[in-house]
């Protein structure tokens, strides 16, 4: 009787999700990027950290990127391309320990696409001018939009708003 609710438990789970991330639009798995290097050229443009998170799909450990707290005015922008992404004003602290957004820069500066690593069903971001990984988007955000870009800082540079 466990083994039949748990079973339950997690395929409703596993429906739920699937059912919320295929409401979001999602990407062609084949998308040609305005801006394109070699593996080699990323290599020698990012560093080993940012290769892994913008080219590999990694993720940086919780509440160790330099924009998880940053609380400074401007815009931040692809660390791959330098696209503009998410302005200060979007920022929040979701306490999840990386630097989250309520919302993106209008224009198609970020798609979204389904991933399914790790045994999870989530929707992943990646900047539509370079295809670099970001993070992940999801829909518990506490402001009004109740969207939650949770992202990588090492995905991430930021450009200083002048006063």
């Amino acid at each position: 009787m466990i083994k039949n609710v748990y079973s339950f438990l997690i395929i409703s789970g596993i429906l739920a999700c699937n059912a919320q991330n295929n409401s979001k639009p999602i990407m062609e798995e084949k998308t040609t990027f305005k801006y394109q290097l070699s593996d080699e050229e990323w290599k020698q443009k990012l560093s080993p950290e940012q290769y892994y998170v913008l080219r590999q799909q990694g993720t940086e450990r919780p509440h160790t990127g330099k924009f998880n707290l940053h609380k400074e005015k401007g815009v931040y922008v692809c660390a791959g391309c330098g696209a503009e992404l998410f302005t200060s004003d979007m920022k929040f602290d979701s306490h999840c320990g990386w630097p989250s957004f309520d919302k993106e820069i209008e224009g198609g500066k970020i798609l979204k696409r389904l991933d399914k690593s790790y045994g999870m069903i989530r929707t992943e971001i990646i900047c539509a001018n370079c295809g670099g990984h970001l993070g992940h988007l999801f829909d518990d955000g506490p402001t009004e939009t109740g969207m939650r870009y949770c992202v990588n800082s090492l995905s991430l540079d930021f450009k200083k708003k002048d006063n």
